[in-house]
């Protein structure tokens, strides 16, 4: 096992309760069990954890990392060095004070800032992130996350980490040699099929989520809604949440109940004229930023 601790003052403003408890990822839990049974900002010294897949350009072997904030530091344990793995999931380079600085003076982002101020956007592996949010749809997120738990106990290898068994998401391939009564065990009901069909285009080849990368926006939101189960919003939601497209606002209730209330002219009908127009408001580059904070904010019931 290896242990370390990432500095905070290297890396400024930073809260990884509100990071990984946001609604942005499922693919993390808490090790006491009581991930999103609170909505705050330092919650807490909760020891978090995952299983990471290999990340181009960050680590080429799996990965179980475990990580609390404590004080002024993160610390980690992990089957390797944490440090790029958590850099790169958690957005550790990102200058945060730089970014929400480039955002507009609104009334409602200077009051999400100051709610939670530290959270970071993730980077989440694009075929966890996209399975995830295909099983989103009409759901709370403690029952995504649940699925996405089910999915990986039951599909998924398991790895032994320090006197404990873990399991990492289940690949392409794994999810896509189950069947669709399979996954509607887990309660993915309706959502089953879209699994299923998702993991085998993906591993047949047929397509692969990473392959929008350098893509204009709107050509890779278009990529991602040929899997099967993915819209417009859920294809939004990966490419903000994994794939490095910051300037994604997925047109979720919450951003829908923000417009209505406070930016009412930039409800444009359709879902590509609205997602121009809000996206302009929250000032384009870092539009992604903008909104996440707005959705935890009104989901926590700040207004």
């Amino acid at each position: 096992m290896e242990t370390g601790a990432i500095p905070l003052d290297s890396v400024g403003p930073f809260d990884l309760q509100s990071t990984v408890e946001s609604g942005q990822t499922y693919l993390w839990d808490r090790a006491d069990g009581n991930m999103y049974e609170t909505m705050s900002a330092h919650g807490g010294e909760h020891w978090y954890e995952t299983v990471v897949p290999p990340l181009a350009g960050v680590s080429d072997e799996r990965a179980v990392v475990r990580v609390r904030q404590v004080d002024d530091r993160l610390e980690w344990e992990s089957t390797t060095d944490a440090v790029p793995i958590l850099t790169h999931l958690l957005r550790l380079d990102d200058d945060l004070d730089a970014i929400l600085e480039a955002t507009p003076d609104l009334p409602l982002l200077e009051r999400a800032y100051d709610e939670y101020r530290g959270m970071r956007l993730v980077r989440d592996p694009p075929f966890g992130c996209l399975i995830s949010f295909i099983c989103s749809a009409q759901m709370r997120v403690s029952r995504i996350h649940g699925m996405q738990l089910a999915m990986a106990e039951r599909f998924g290898d398991s790895v032994d980490f320090d006197g404990r068994t873990y399991h990492a998401f289940p690949t392409p391939e794994q999810l896509a040699a189950r069947t669709e009564a399979e996954l509607r065990d887990l309660s993915l009901g309706y959502r089953a099929p879209y699994v299923q069909r998702t993991a085998e285009m993906v591993a047949d080849g047929e397509a692969d989520p990473a392959a929008v990368r350098g893509m204009a926006y709107e050509d890779a939101r278009e990529y991602l809604t040929r899997f099967v189960g993915v819209g417009d919003k859920v294809a939004d939601c990966v490419l903000l949440f994994s794939l490095e497209f910051l300037e994604a606002v997925p047109l979720d209730t919450w951003i829908q109940t923000a417009i209505a209330d406070y930016y009412p002219e930039c409800d444009a009908g359709g879902y590509a004229e609205t997602s121009r127009a809000i996206r302009d408001r929250f000032g384009g580059e870092y539009a992604g930023y903008a909104q996440t904070y707005v959705f935890y904010y009104l989901r926590a019931g700040g207004e």
